[in-house]
């Protein structure tokens, strides 16, 4: 299990790595928002995810470009944590590597992703076939 969370601790996750999947893909988006908030994320098709958050009101989910991504930022300390992808109602997500807590940076295979020119149906099967599939937000009692 990884843990991780935003900067102030609004918004924590834990994500249930594939046991057999020792190296994790950390993959830059060249897009603007991705490279001024330094955002370098992360999916597997077999994990799973589950997002706690504090305080709800503290959450931006912010949109831009193509409009099929939700990048969920803690408004209380700006961090980017998780960006989701509603497809055929079903909510997909990839997980912001450097919001992991204790996770070995040697694990990581770093690359440099760029999606400008795709189209929006290769965009969305792209995501279906290897983002995180089951994913779940909680709101933590007051």
């Amino acid at each position: 299990m990884i843990g991780g969370g935003c900067h102030c601790g609004n918004v924590r996750f834990a994500l249930a790595w594939p046991e057999d999947a020792e190296r994790i893909p950390a993959r830059t988006c060249g897009c603007t928002f991705c490279s001024k908030h330094g955002a370098t994320w992360t999916s597997h098709p077999d994990a799973s995810l589950v997002v706690q958050v504090a305080d709800p009101a503290l959450v931006e989910r912010y949109r831009f470009g193509t409009e099929t991504a939700d990048f969920h930022v803690c408004r209380g300390c700006g961090v980017p944590v998780v960006a989701t992808s509603r497809i055929d109602d079903r909510e997909y997500a990839v997980v912001n590597v450097n919001t992991f807590d204790g996770v070995d940076a040697a694990r990581f295979d770093r690359s440099n992703a760029d999606f400008d020119g795709e189209s929006f149906a290769d965009r969305l099967s792209r995501r279906q076939s290897r983002w995180i599939a089951d994913v779940r937000f909680v709101v933590l009692p007051v």
